[in-house]
């Protein structure tokens, strides 16, 4: 039946996202959740818009939750665009701004729907290998671009990139877009948020997936001038005019004013994190380090595939990457609950 395809679509090798099994009881850190619930305030909020409006359209500008969010930022609602998920976010971040006759540029090793995104709209690009200790080097990317994009942390390194060689950035690549893509920055690194105001080129994009416990809700956001943002909402009132619906503007906007359960589930994580950090250590691990709610580790014998195998016949599921190579010995971590990361490491000193 391929026959009736576009041509564009035989040329696609899709997106593969985490496993998301079936099965009870099991051990779930491979695909970044957060292992605690939203907010009480999301769950009371989404209870009140269970009425008879839901058979009216939601706001197709999504003002309220644009305010909130401008709000949590110290921006303006005319810097905020908002979409459903980061990744329609991002895909129109890639058919508004990094669609150009120059490469966009991103590292070898990264957010695997980039290549994706380029593929589907034929988007010439330069992948920028890591250093050998997997960081950013920032002057690998001073070269013509038609615009650069990387996550703050990176993905699935987990490890930062200081604000200070950001900035270096965009004072050097003042031609193009330069978009952060902050998915997990809320575990421990600096945003780029406050140097929006500042370089008119920058676009940082947001999730409420992570930090603010929505996956299941399905909000992202993108913060920059309002320039930036006007190129965005034309392709998405060309694509959908209705991207957030009712549900999702109202759990939305109550995640984002609950700042105390926001900062104390955060500061669970990275506590969770660390301590885990030193587990693994002591069990022969070698962790990079990481600003996200996951780590990326190899142990110094055992092979990654094998170990996430052997995990999950006890019923633990992590996550590897076969390719490149280069990491191919390495395996993803969420960090969960202190009980989750304490079935894991009895789990690893059985094997190990």
């Amino acid at each position: 039946m391929s026959k009736y395809w576009s041509d564009v679509v035989h040329k696609l090798t899709p997106y593969v996202p985490g496993e998301q099994p079936k099965l009870d009881n099991l051990v779930k850190l491979n695909t970044n959740e957060n292992p605690y619930g939203p907010s009480p305030r999301v769950i009371a909020a989404l209870k009140l818009e269970a009425a008879d409006t839901l058979r009216l359209y939601p706001d197709p500008n999504s003002d309220a939750l644009k305010e909130s969010i401008a709000n949590t930022y110290k921006l303006n609602a005319i810097q905020v665009f908002v979409g459903n998920g980061s990744d329609e976010v991002l895909a129109h971040v890639f058919q508004a701004l990094l669609k150009h006759s120059r490469p966009l540029l991103f590292p070898d090793i990264t957010y695997s729907f980039y290549p994706v995104y380029c593929s589907l709209y034929d988007i010439e690009y330069q992948t920028i290998p890591l250093a050998e200790d997997f960081t950013i080097n920032i002057d690998d990317y001073d070269q013509p671009n038609g615009g650069i994009i990387f996550p703050n942390p990176n993905a699935p390194t987990g490890i930062p990139l200081a604000l200070t060689e950001i900035e270096k950035l965009l004072k050097k690549n003042t031609q193009s877009v330069v978009v952060i893509d902050e998915a997990y920055v809320d575990f421990g690194t600096e945003s780029a948020v406050s140097l929006i105001n500042t370089y008119p080129n920058l676009l940082v994009t947001h999730t409420l997936s992570k930090a603010r416990s929505l996956a299941g809700l399905r909000v992202g956001y993108a913060l920059g001038s309002p320039a930036l943002i006007e190129a965005l909402t034309r392709v998405k009132d060309s694509f959908n005019s209705y991207p957030i619906d009712r549900f999702a503007s109202a759990g939305a906007i109550a995640a984002m004013q609950d700042t105390a359960y926001f900062e104390a589930t955060c500061s669970k994580v990275i506590e969770t994190r660390e301590a885990l950090v030193k587990e693994l250590t002591n069990l022969g691990f070698e962790v990079l380090p990481s600003g996200a709610n996951f780590i990326f580790a190899k142990h110094k014998v055992k092979d990654g595939a094998e170990l996430v195998a052997k995990l999950r016949e006890k019923s633990i599921i992590v996550r590897h990457f076969k390719s490149p190579s280069r990491i191919a010995s390495y395996i993803r971590i969420t960090i969960g609950t202190d009980e989750q990361s304490k079935l894991l490491i009895n789990a690893l000193y059985g094997l190990l």
